[in-house]
């Protein structure tokens, strides 16, 4: 299943619905560096984002609502969804029934069953449907996969992940609503990656645990969230998502049979492209100050174990995978049923922080 009409040896266009922190920073750049893939229009209502769209991509067209996009499905080969998640699972419907491959923004959905019923759409029209889990190609996530494969921390029992940021105030707008319909909140927008970083690594999980609170006056949704994960293999990870950290933990701290991993600092790639960089020699590549530590029995704060050089970071993968699955029918980097499973998690860990319950999966 590749569902491109066919362009081996040209680029795909490329139709990007949203320009704003997810598609004017995350996407359109991501795209256009993208062998394989240009970017053709560009989607927002808002005068002054369509302005810096054109200024951004010279040459690159621009329309102000999705239905003008899909009315030119036949000159279009992809459309990437980066509009906000209330719009997700329609805007990637339409798309789908005009006959033309998606990416979807995390998360794909507000529930699996939505994200289920997306796939399965997708399927019956042969067409691809991926999810933008950009954190799968984070520096220290790649470095940690490779230490796993490698062995080097024996059987891991305790997973810790940290996503926390200290932002006293809210900033508002759609991703601190405190309205359902918006899929607003931390558990849904940085437990995205959390979770679904957790299920790569160690698979399914069969029982959740979480505390969610609205810690900040003014908040409206979720901004301090611990969840907990039960593997089915027997790990258990620790996942934390928080506007209100004053003092930053570890990003990860990894416990196994035969040693640990610990690793502080945020892969640089987002505040690279928020700065105007762009993919290129260097890319994804951090001070060896912030490298991690393997080792055992001792702080590596105090000198225990061994620098381990963090591998660069790699967003431009993603992409670099979705052109080959749509011209050479490579893999899907990251499918729908992968999403719906996060969600299957996300939704427990709703569940869980409403009812002060675990809930069994």
């Amino acid at each position: 299943m590749t569902g491109t009409p066919g362009r081996t040896g040209t680029s795909l266009r490329v139709g990007l619905v949203g320009y704003g922190l997810a598609g004017s920073v995350f996407h359109a750049p991501l795209i256009a560096t993208t062998e394989g893939l240009a970017l053709d229009t560009v989607v927002t209502s808002n005068p002054e984002r369509q302005e810096q769209a054109r200024a951004e991509h010279p040459g690159v067209r621009v329309a102000a609502t999705s239905d003008e996009l899909l009315a030119r499905a036949a000159d279009l080969d992809l459309v990437v969804i980066a509009s906000p998640n209330r719009t997700h699972v329609p805007l990637a419907t339409a798309a789908l029934k005009a006959g033309l491959p998606v990416v979807v923004d995390k998360p794909i959905a507000g529930t699996a069953a939505e994200a289920r019923e997306l796939a399965a759409l997708a399927e019956e029209r042969g067409l691809l449907l991926s999810v933008f889990q950009n954190r799968r190609w984070d520096n220290d996530f790649l470095t940690l996969r490779g230490l796993l494969a490698e062995g080097e921390l024996g059987d891991v029992w305790r997973f810790e992940s940290r996503f926390e940021r200290w932002r006293p105030q809210p900033k508002g707008g759609w991703r601190e609503s405190g309205d359902p319909a918006e899929i607003g909140g931390l558990l849904y927008d940085l437990g995205s990656h959390v979770v679904d970083q957790a299920l790569v690594l160690f698979g399914p999980v069969t029982r959740v645990y979480a505390e969610s609170d609205i810690r900040r006056p003014g908040a409206e949704a979720d901004d301090d969230t611990f969840i907990a994960l039960t593997h089915a293999d027997g790990v258990r990870s620790h996942l934390y998502v928080s506007a209100t950290t004053a003092q930053l933990g570890p990003r990860f701290r990894v416990l196994g049979s035969r040693a640990g991993y610990v690793k502080y600092g945020l892969d640089p790639q987002e505040a690279a492209l928020r700065e105007g960089a762009r993919p290129g020699p260097g890319w994804g590549t951090e001070p060896e100050s912030l490298w991690g530590r393997v080792g055992a029995g001792e702080s590596p704060l105090t000198g225990g174990g061994r620098v381990e050089p963090t591998l660069p970071g790699d967003y431009p993968a993603y992409y670099a995978a979705v052109a080959k699955a749509l011209l050479d029918g490579g893999p899907n980097p990251v499918t729908a049923l992968e999403a719906a499973a996060a969600l299957d998690v996300l939704e427990a860990a709703r569940r869980s922080a409403r009812d002060g319950v675990a809930v069994t999966l």
